[in-house]
């Protein structure tokens, strides 16, 4: 077997859809979790012990402390048991957010993780990763084959089937660049809001200068969490005589009760992408991260790493 795709249970569907987009074998990873939440892993390996000579490892990292420590055991094993060459498809990629230090002493996280993910890969790739002041996936994750993806097109075709001219608006500035892609490509208005975060669970909106009577508004942005962002949005545009609000988000991280603060705002749908496992998923993103995958497969063997 030339090649293969690790995926572990929790990630099952995601991961199947893209293995057989890419027509490779999917293979999945045992996770044993002890009392003390040490965990025990075991590869699928070959009547003699290997592994395939390329692999690639499907994990999206949100909740990610456990899931980069599973990385890093699978990855140095793998390479033990004969892999050549790895590419992680992470279609969330965690601690990019902190990029500098606002204290002394603070952690810059991006500058940590991303070197750490790209000592122990050939090649990463991602969906929407969050970079505030960076351009380029590969000045924080240096690799050479570090690919960024957007979900953002996948998100309007979702919204077309639901709405034949819905207004468009971004929960905040940082939004910006998802709503004029997602916009632009069904030919829908569009507009940014602006928000000031009073604390992690605290915000202040101010809407565009647009009119929103009776019309049917979708809010899209790369990240839902909290769920508070989009919550004050909704109550606003409401407000402000929407006819409906609706969510589409690329990552699903929905912590703790957000969805259902979402909910009780007065959303009528939440769509989503699969790049993190939920019940809102309804978007695949196996079909955009296929062609990069297969590039990437298709790739002369890299030196031996160092």
């Amino acid at each position: 077997m030339a090649a293969a795709l690790l995926y572990f249970d929790d990630e099952r569907a995601a991961a199947l859809n893209l293995a057989t987009t890419c027509l490779i074998p999917a293979l999945e990873v045992e996770v044993h979790r002890f009392p003390d939440q040490e965990m025990r892993l075991r590869l699928p390996v070959s009547r003699t012990g290997t592994v395939p000579h390329t692999l690639v490892i499907y994990r999206s990292l949100d909740r990610p402390n456990d899931k980069l420590i599973e990385l890093l055991l699978t990855i140095e094993q793998a390479r033990q048991l004969g892999a050549q060459r790895v590419l992680l498809v992470t279609p969330y990629l965690a601690y990019m957010r902190q990029d500098m230090a606002f204290h002394p002493g603070e952690v810059v996280s991006q500058r940590i993780v991303g070197p750490f993910l790209a000592r122990m890969l050939d090649g990463l790739i991602t969906v929407d990763p969050h970079l505030h002041r960076i351009k380029q996936l590969t000045e924080a994750v240096p690799l050479d084959y570090a690919i960024s993806l957007s979900g953002a097109p996948a998100l309007a075709d979702c919204i077309a089937q639901h709405h034949t001219h819905p207004l468009l608006i971004g929960p905040d500035e940082e939004s910006a660049q998802w709503v004029t892609t997602a916009a632009k490509r069904q030919g829908w208005d569009h507009g940014v809001c602006t928000k000031t975060r009073l604390g992690d669970h605290t915000v202040e909106i101010t809407l565009p200068a647009l009119s929103f009577q009776d019309r049917a508004v979708v809010l899209l942005d790369d990240v839902a969490s909290s769920g508070q962002t989009l919550a004050t949005a909704t109550k606003l545009l409401l407000a402000a005589g929407a006819a409906s609000v609706d969510v589409a988000v690329t990552h699903a991280l929905f912590a703790d009760q957000a969805m259902a603060v979402i909910q009780a705002s007065g959303v009528r749908h939440v769509w989503s992408t699969d790049c993190i496992a939920h019940s809102s998923n309804a978007i695949a993103m196996a079909p955009i991260l296929a062609p990069a995958v297969s590039s990437w497969l298709r790739q002369t063997a890299p030196l031996p790493r160092q």
